[in-house]
C-alpha cells in the first residue's frame, strides 16, 4: 500500500507540458544526491511521452552499475525519499530475469514522483526506455494506450486493482513495441 500521504486512488489526466519540466528538477537533486553512482537519469513512465495522458506522477529512473540497498537507501533518504514498503519493491521480473531494484517515493508534501534504482546494464532498465520511446513514435499506440488508461481509472480507481489490471495490457504493449524495436533498429538510447 502506498504511505499515508500518498493518494490509493487512480486519477489518470491529460498531458500536461510542464511534466519534462518537473522532471529535470528531480533529476537535478537526484545527480547531486548520487553522484557518480548515477550512469544516468531518465524520465520514463507515461508522463515521459508527450500527449499520452498518465496519472499526475512523475517516474524517474535511475541507472547504476548496481544495487546495494545498504549505500542507496540512506542517501536518498537524506534528501527525504522513502523506501517503498510494498512489496513488489525490490524485485522485477523483465524478459524473464530477475531485476533487482529499488523504489523510492518523494519526501512527504514533495511533488508526486516514483524513483526508480536500476542496474544500467539490466533488462528492466531497457523496459522503462523501450516503452517511452515506443509510445513517443507511434502515435496510434500512444493513442489506444491513453484511451485504455482513462477508461481503466474510471472503472477500476483503486491503485492496487489498476495497477493489476494493467500489467498484462503493458506486456502486449511491449511485445508491440519489441517488435518496433527489431524494425527500427532502436538502440536503447538513454536521452531524457
Amino acid at each position: 500500500m502506498p504511505f499515508p500521504d500518498e493518494r490509493g486512488q487512480v486519477a489518470v489526466v491529460e498531458y500536461r507540458p510542464q511534466w519534462p519540466a518537473e522532471f529535470e528538477l528531480l533529476a537535478g537533486v537526484l545527480r547531486d544526491a548520487l553522484g557518480d553512482l548515477a550512469l544516468g537519469v531518465d524520465h520514463v513512465g507515461s508522463t515521459s511521452v508527450p500527449g499520452l495522458p498518465a496519472k499526475d506522477c512523475i517516474d524517474v529512473q535511475v541507472r547504476l552499475r548496481s544495487i546495494d540497498e545498504a549505500r542507496d537507501e540512506p542517501l536518498l533518504a537524506a534528501i527525504g525519499f522513502r523506501c517503498r514498503p510494498e512489496p513488489w519493491n525490490r524485485i522485477e521480473v523483465s524478459g524473464g530475469q530477475r531485476c533487482h531494484k529499488l523504489v523510492f517515493a518523494p519526501p512527504i508534501g514533495a511533488r508526486s514522483c516514483n524513483v526508480h534504482l536500476r542496474e544500467g546494464s539490466g533488462p528492466n532498465a531497457r523496459f522503462a526506455l523501450l516503452f517511452r520511446d515506443y509510445l513517443r513514435a507511434d502515435e496510434d499506440a500512444r493513442r489506444a494506450w491513453g484511451a485504455f488508461k482513462q477508461r481503466l481509472a474510471l472503472s477500476v480507481p483503486d491503485l492496487l486493482d489498476y495497477g493489476q489490471i494493467k500489467a498484462p495490457a503493458t506486456e502486449v504493449l511491449m511485445a508491440a513495441a519489441e517488435r518496433w524495436a527489431a524494425a527500427t533498429g532502436w538502440s536503447g538510447s538513454a536521452a531524457s
